[in-house]
Formats: structure tokens, C-alpha cells, sequence
């Protein structure tokens, strides 16, 4: 007998052609296709069982072909019963367990066992296929198809390409292609993108609801980082998976829920996987992308779409899903909102050391208490708000000028004005102390040509806004007649009080000073009524 046996229903032909007396052996067996020696082993096998005398009508059922065979040759026992791959069977389980295949399981086994590991690949192939027919197939492994209702799923994925040249960075840059399927109708809406940004995943639901012109009930994504932050496993506490904080309010605003597929299972989202391949294969590889660039790839994809893969017969549902989708699924989309979502992106961020935060190249500031906190910031096309415990503590607007937004109200009372560098600012701030307060920062500065005398400057100013205008004047005077451009120097004046004594060189009438501190002017309203009252 051959080892690959017929088929149990070819042998009751085979049994009806004996029986009917008319057809030659050799002629049965070109009418079954098998060669002689296959013939002669199975009449032999079955004249032996008197099974080829008869009815030709009345033929043996599969049941009893296949004992009287089994009995007549049974199976045959390999000559070696133990692989030589069974010391390592521990190992090849654990690995197969974690999804490995063969390959990789024999080359790890011969390098960490080198002198005694000395089997084939084929043979631990066969170990292999040997413990997988033993463990069975598990509930796991079976694929349910999914039938859904019109308007009711629509998967999405992306698929990369290959690199595009780009004409606005002059580069060429990897891209990828965005599908939505409709899960009833099957049509696809497909579009080039250059990154898989949070932003380009919102923005390419946008248009795709829009091409469809609704809304499905509920949105089936890949485990993507644009879509899903972390995924739980099994049914759970946790089961619900977490999700990025801008896919949510996408699906707020669209009334859509989010239904991830879970971690490496793709064919939980069988069709637009299909439709991925479909698109890479019969739109852009006939295609040469460098030459056409961008945006005529993108005009090209809109016209294919519509007169090739919204006409073409699907093969599940044997309709072209234009059709299906025009008929059935089309009024069954949620209707779109009036006014498009305008874009918003969540990010998490952490308080830096200058009370600010990192966004899309730019800092931005929340109150100092919140240093070195981790912040959520909302951020729009126009503006970026900041929140911390759920509340929002800043807003900026997106479009100012500079690296940096900062809010003067964000950081400490007595250190916020030290973030400015500017010559002029500290010496305007100086002259609003008094002109003599302005002439002594003007000094520091101009005290020397090569070392920056800011921080002398922004401590002398600081230091004198604690103190009354007349004192605060008094000491610069003193500063400057005695040379002393130094932060030490006026706070050791105004500890000592020395801005009260007199300069040098100054005149004092009748033990008065020239210009008596604490002394009214003749014309002072309340001499004149002292002085009504004693006369």
C-alpha cells in the first residue's frame, strides 16, 4: 500500500467499477487516476475481504472500506518513536508558547547548547508540528466572522508605503496610507500621510467621515500610541483600555465609540486589513511615488477610489460596495455635525525648574507652586490651556511670538522681573525710583566694558524698591559721590543708615541742613493754618 492513501469515496467507485464486471483493472485505474501498483494493492486488499463481489448498487460505506484497509495494513510505525529533539521538549514548549516558530527555536537551541545540541531544523520542525497537534486547537484560535449592521463599524489602520519626495522639505520622507473601512458596505476611504502623529490620526477621521458623509456607530483602530496610551488584557477590572485623551473628544464630538482590538490580533480587524493590502498593492506599487510626489499621489488616491475600488465586485459580499453602501448603509451613518471639530491635542508634560512646560517646540508657563508636577496641556490651533488636579491653571495663546510664553503672574513676586536681560528695562525701572537711583544703575553699567553688570544692576534696583523714595535716592547720592557701584556697598549704607548723614562738603545754615530732611515748605497748607491760629 502507498503511504498516501485514496480517498475513502474514490475507493466506492473504485468498488462499483470491480463490481460491475465491465471495466478492465487497468482501465479502472486510469479512470481514478492511480497507477497500477495502487490498483493491485487495494483489489488485492479488497478481493481478500470479498468486498469487490456484489451489488453495484449496494456499495460498503466509508466506515467498513476503512476497517477492512486498517485491518489489511494498518498504519505504519515510524521506525524512530523519540525525536532526537525531546531533552530540549521544556525549552521548545516555553518557546512555542511564546509565539516563536521553528526557525528561531533551533537557531537559539544551537547556540546556547553548542557540542550537544546536534539536530536539524527539520527535525525540530517536526518536534514542533508534533506538540502543537498535541495540544489540539484552542478556543482562541478560531476566527468568528463578524457580520454587522449597516452604519454600525468601521475599522481603521494604517500602512506604510515607502518614501515620497517631499518639495516643502525637499527631502524624501517615509509615508503611510490611513483606511477606513465600512464594515457592511465594505467601501474604503483611503489617504497619504507623512507621520502618524496624534494630529494626522484625528484629522484623517475627519475626512473620513466627511467623504462618507456620516458618522459610524462605532470606530475599531489597531492598538495604535495615536489611538491608545495602554491596553489592558483579559476581561478584568482594568478591561477598559485607556485612551488618548484627543481620540475621546474626537469621539465626543462625533458620537462615535471607541472599540480598540486587543494587543497583536490583527485579524480582529480583519477587513480593513485586507483593505491596507489592497490599497498598497493595486494603487501605489504599480505607481513610481518620487516621481509624482505628494500631492499628486494624493489627487490620483481620491480618483482610484472612486472608480476602482467603490465599483469593483467585493469578493465577501459578491457586491461592489458602492452599491451596498448606497442602498443600506449610506442613511444609516450618524448625521455630521454642522461646524467641523476643531483640532485638540492632549499631552502630558512635567513642570521644568523655570516653572515652564514643553509643547510643540515651545515653553510655556504655569504658577510656580505647580514646579516639577506633572500637567495635562489642552492645546488647540490657537491657544494652549494648561491643567493640573483636573483644573486648568494657564492659557496661552499659540500663535505669540518668541520661544516662550510666561505669564508675569506664573512665578515668585520677588523674582519674576529677573528673567529680563534688557540694559534699558532696569534702567527705566531704576529711574522710577528717582533720578538719582537712575544715574547710579546707569553707572554700574557703564562701570566696565567687558563683564556684564546686570546682576549688580537687577540687585541694586530690587534692593532699593524695598525702601522709601527719599532713602532710596539719598544713598544712590551717597553711592555715586563715593564711588561705590556695588550691591554690598548700598545695602551696607541703608543697613547703617548712613544715607542720613550728610555728604561731605555740604552746607548747613544756623546747624541746619541745607536741605533739611524732615521740614516743611514755607507754603505748606498746614503751616499757613499753624500759623493763622497763633497770631
Amino acid at each position: 500500500m502507498t503511504a498516501k492513501r485514496v480517498e475513502m469515496h474514490r475507493l466506492q467507485e473504485f468498488v462499483r467499477l470491480h463490481r460491475l464486471g465491465t471495466r478492465s483493472a487497468r482501465e479502472v485505474a486510469r479512470l481514478l487516476k492511480m497507477g497500477r501498483t495502487t490498483e493491485w494493492n487495494y483489489r488485492k486488499a479488497l478481493d481478500a475481504a470479498g468486498v469487490l463481489r456484489g451489488d453495484p448498487e449496494d456499495l460498503p460505506d466509508l466506515a467498513t472500506l476503512k476497517t477492512v484497509l486498517n485491518q489489511h495494513s494498518p498504519a505504519r510505525t515510524p521506525k524512530q518513536q523519540v525525536s532526537t529533539v525531546e531533552p530540549w521538549k521544556l525549552e521548545v514548549e516555553e518557546m512555542l508558547e511564546r509565539g516563536a516558530r521553528a526557525r528561531a527555536i533551533y537557531d537559539r537551541l544551537r547556540l546556547e547548547h553548542k557540542g550537544e545540541f546536534e539536530c536539524s531544523e527539520s527535525a525540530v520542525k517536526r518536534f514542533c508540528a508534533r506538540l502543537c497537534d498535541e495540544k489540539g486547537i484552542a478556543p482562541e484560535d478560531v476566527a468568528i466572522p463578524v457580520e454587522t449592521l449597516p452604519g454600525q463599524v468601521a475599522q481603521v489602520d494604517f500602512g506604510y508605503v515607502g518614501k515620497i519626495y517631499d518639495p516643502e522639505r525637499g527631502a524624501r520622507r517615509k509615508a503611510w496610507v490611513f483606511v477606513m473601512t465600512l464594515g457592511f458596505s465594505r467601501r474604503p476611504f483611503a489617504c497619504l500621510t507623512f507621520d502618524q502623529k496624534v494630529e494626522t490620526w484625528l484629522i484623517c477621521h475627519i475626512l473620513a467621515f466627511e467623504y462618507f458623509g456620516g458618522v459610524p456607530e462605532t470606530i475599531v483602530p489597531d492598538n495604535l500610541k495615536s489611538a491608545v496610551i495602554r491596553c489592558a488584557f483579559g476581561v478584568d477590572d482594568n478591561d477598559d483600555a485607556a485612551l488618548n485623551r484627543s481620540y475621546r473628544e474626537l469621539a465626543r464630538y462625533y458620537s462615535f465609540t471607541i472599540d480598540p482590538t486587543p494587543p497583536r490580533a490583527p485579524k480582529k480587524k480583519g477587513k480593513v486589513e485586507s483593505d491596507v493590502k489592497y490599497v498598497k498593492r493595486n494603487f501605489f506599487l504599480p505607481r513610481d511615488l518620487d516621481e509624482m510626489g505628494p500631492d499628486r499621489v494624493r489627487t490620483e488616491l481620491a480618483q482610484w477610489l472612486s472608480e476602482i475600488a467603490d465599483v469593483r465586485v467585493h469578493g465577501a459580499t459578491r457586491e461592489r460596495p458602492i452599491d451596498r453602501f448606497d442602498r443600506e448603509e449610506k442613511d444609516a451613518l450618524k448625521v455630521l455635525p454642522p461646524v467641523r471639530f476643531e483640532l485638540v491635542v492632549w499631552k502630558k508634560a512635567k513642570v521644568h525648574p523655570d516653572t515652564h512646560v514643553a509643547f510643540d517646540k515651545r515653553m510655556y508657563s504655569v504658577p510656580f507652586e505647580l514646579l516639577g508636577q506633572t500637567v495635562w496641556i489642552r492645546a488647540t490651533p490657537t491657544t494652549v490651556a494648561i491643567y493640573a488636579h483636573d483644573e486648568r491653571v494657564a492659557t496661552h495663546s499659540r500663535k505669540s511670538k518668541g520661544h516662550r510664553s510666561t505669564n508675569e503672574g506664573h512665578l515668585p513676586e520677588r523674582r519674576a522681573n529677573w528673567r529680563h536681560r534688557s540694559r534699558e528695562f532696569w534702567e527705566e525701572r531704576a529711574c522710577k525710583i528717582g533720578a538719582d537711583a537712575g544715574r547710579l544703575v546707569a553707572s554700574v553699567f557703564g562701570s566696565e566694558d567687558v563683564a556684564s553688570k546686570l546682576r549688580v544692576a537687577q540687585s541694586i534696583v530690587t534692593h532699593l524698591e524695598q525702601f522709601p523714595i527719599d532713602r532710596a535716592n539719598a544713598a544712590s547720592r551717597r553711592a555715586l559721590h563715593f564711588s561705590n557701584l556695588t550691591y554690598r556697598g548700598i545695602r551696607d549704607v541703608l543697613r547703617q543708615g548712613l544715607d542720613y548723614e550728610p555728604l561731605p562738603g555740604t552746607k548747613q545754615k544756623n546747624g541746619v541742613l541745607e536741605h533739611p530732611r524732615f521740614s516743611r515748605s514755607p507754603t505748606d497748607p498746614i503751616n499757613r493754618h499753624v500759623k493763622e491760629a497763633t497770631s
